[in-house]
């Protein structure tokens, strides 16, 4: 079953951590470049990647912030991010980048993990 699935999520101060993480089961991941996506008020936009080498990639609004990471083993991806910011709230979502994966004719996308950056 293809399946994606995201967590970690919550609230959290001004200037604080997170970390994301994404299981994306049922597919060849090793053979994929990964990313994190986010949309808040605008449309969604890509602020990390990884390619199948591990060549990581980010958006300038958050380099030196966050932490791309996968394991292929896991079928996982994963985003640390720190000294978050207001700005940085959004519902993030993890997919094949270039993404989004299709399935079935389909664009496929998780629930994504809802992250609130607020005193």
């Amino acid at each position: 079953q293809v399946q994606l699935v995201e967590s970690g999520g919550g609230l959290v101060q001004p200037g604080g951590s997170l970390r994301l993480s994404c299981q994306f089961s049922g597919i060849a991941f090793s053979m994929y470049g990964m990313g994190w996506y986010r949309q808040g008020s605008e449309k969604r936009e890509l602020v990390a990647a990884i390619s199948r080498s591990s060549t990581k990639n980010y958006a300038d609004s958050v380099k030196g912030r966050f932490t791309i990471s996968r394991d292929n083993a896991k079928n996982s991806v994963f985003l640390d991010m720190s000294s978050l910011k207001p700005e940085d709230t959004a519902v993030y979502f993890c997919n094949t980048d270039p993404g989004p994966f299709v399935f079935m004719g389909n664009p496929l996308w998780g629930q994504g993990a809802q992250v609130t950056v607020s005193s």
